[in-house]
């Protein structure tokens, strides 16, 4: 009798289960066009007008989403699963982001950046700096596959010598950024290639070949458009405020070549695939070392540059400005913008909003410039909504799959566009990982620099293009996707 009593129990419990995941619902899109206009009306007016931090329109759209979702017939717990879940997807960026905060402190504490800077104010003729800048940290992502390391490192020294050279700080960063994403994307060390193509169902070179075309007529366009910038800042550079940066830096830094050998180690090891955390921290401790042998900075001090921020005082305005920053704790607000970010992102996973306005573009996607048109805003959503470029790359690939599949489309062409939609606009959203990231490292707005993300705009108009035009656009045989995705809509939105 106790048996079948628990049988029961149990039965009864699996019933409840059962009758729960069936009363769960997509949202509608009114109930999405309320839910993220109420967020982006929190976001703008955070940032734009009251000067509240994006930390708190990013916590109170936790409970906007929530909200949404218990309508929708979520409990509770299962939306802070969701949301820790999403979170915990991206702790690996939270642990990179800390250690690039230590190791731009150490590296400035050492001379290791002072000393770049010197040696390209020298080196770089004002005529070429932006297309050497795009080339440089191109080069440099390429070979670690990292965006955010090639940023906090070449990036950061090509902004001091861009200030130097007087030209304007967004359109350096533009320049940057530029490099820096299309050495991350076209590196097969990258993290957002692996993502893409993993989730694409595409083998990683097969994704890359996929982009490669694309790519480099992008990055020859850009490369131009930098040139012929860059020669009309040449002739408005003043040589002599550039010679007293000089002067002035030598004067607070002992400049050694030897500086640049933490550069050549830490950038050797990420290219032998090496993980990101550990490598970029030997980075810092060899800053300190640095600080302490070469700039004969006090020990303590030196190792306290990796939590602080280096502090100078040089009465040149340039030096203190681009040298005054760094430290893990300089990164604690970017980490908040993450954490929130993830975890949002989580919840509009499990609520199902991204999925509700993939199935607006799919009623109007029928050729290959539509798919990658939708794909490409698929991905962008991702980054805007979901506050995370690994949030993206997760979604789009399975919001977009099956209208590839049905019109006949390779996958690789799915993994190109979530790839330029996701990475390429990672960068300008303000309440993103890449976003916040990139504006405490280069120190510009996200909003100032993003016009000048010319390589990202360029990329996107070639796809959208070349796509309908029919051009490097790979077919396959129509096949028909099975809809047991959509049976369970609480359960088919869990990342995979």
């Amino acid at each position: 009798m106790r048996t079948q009593g628990l049988f029961r129990l149990t039965d009864s419990k699996n019933k409840v289960r059962i009758m729960n995941k069936q009363s769960v619902k997509l949202p509608s899109l009114m109930q999405v066009v309320v839910a993220l206009g109420i967020f982006l009306a929190l976001a703008f007016s955070f940032t734009a007008q009251l000067d509240l931090p994006i930390q708190l329109a990013l916590y109170i759209g936790w409970f906007v989403i929530m909200a949404l979702g218990i309508k929708l017939g979520h409990d509770y717990k299962s939306l802070e699963q969701a949301a820790t879940k999403g979170i915990s997807n991206g702790l690996g960026a939270v642990l990179i982001l800390l250690a690039v905060g230590a190791l731009v402190g150490t590296w400035i504490a050492g001379g290791i950046v002072p000393t770049i800077i010197y040696y390209g104010l020298k080196a770089i003729h004002p005529s070429i700096f932006l297309l050497a800048t795009m080339i440089i940290c191109s080069l440099t992502a390429l070979a670690t596959g990292t965006s955010w390391g090639a940023a906090g490192t070449a990036g950061i020294a090509m902004m001091g010598i861009g200030q130097g050279l007087g030209i304007p700080a967004p359109m350096t960063a533009g320049a940057v950024l530029s490099g820096c994403y299309f050495g991350d994307k076209m590196s097969p060390l990258s993290d957002s290639v692996i993502l893409a193509s993993s989730m694409s169902n595409v083998e990683i070179m097969e994704h890359i070949k996929g982009m490669l075309p694309i790519a480099l007529i992008s990055y020859v366009i850009t490369g131009f458009m930098f040139t012929g910038v860059g020669f009309h800042y040449a002739g408005n550079v003043d040589m002599s405020q550039v010679e007293s940066v000089i002067v002035a830096m030598d004067d607070q830094f002992v400049i050694s070549p030897f500086s640049f050998a933490p550069v050549v180690i830490v950038l050797a090891l990420l290219a032998m695939r090496l993980p990101s955390f550990p490598v970029i921290s030997l980075g810092s401790l060899l800053g300190i070392v640095w600080a302490v042998m070469i700039q004969d900075m006090d020990p303590l001090m030196a190792f306290n540059t990796a939590w602080a921020p280096f502090s100078i005082s040089s009465g040149v305005d340039f030096i203190d400005a681009i040298l005054n920053r760094g430290g893990m704790s300089s990164m604690l607000g970017s980490v908040a913008v993450i954490v929130f970010g993830l975890g949002f992102g989580g919840l509009l996973d499990k609520v199902g909003v991204l999925q509700t306005i993939a199935k607006l573009f799919e009623k109007r996607v029928n050729s290959a410039g539509s798919l990658s048109v939708s794909t490409i805003a698929t991905a962008f959503l991702g980054n805007v909504f979901g506050s995370a470029m690994y949030v993206s790359l997760i979604l789009t690939p399975k919001i977009c799959a099956k209208n590839y599949d049905r019109l006949g489309y390779q996958r690789k062409n799915l993994s190109r566009n979530a790839e330029f939609g996701g990475t390429l606009t990672s960068g300008m959203v303000p309440w993103s990982d890449n976003g916040i990231y990139m504006a405490s490292i280069l120190g510009v707005a996200t909003f100032s620099y993003a016009p000048f993300m010319w390589l990202s705009f360029v990329c996107i108009l070639v796809t959208i293009i070349s796509s309908y035009m029919g051009w490097f656009v790979d077919r396959c045989p129509p096949t028909v996707q099975a809809d047991s995705e959509d049976k369970q809509p609480g359960a088919a939105q869990q990342p995979a």
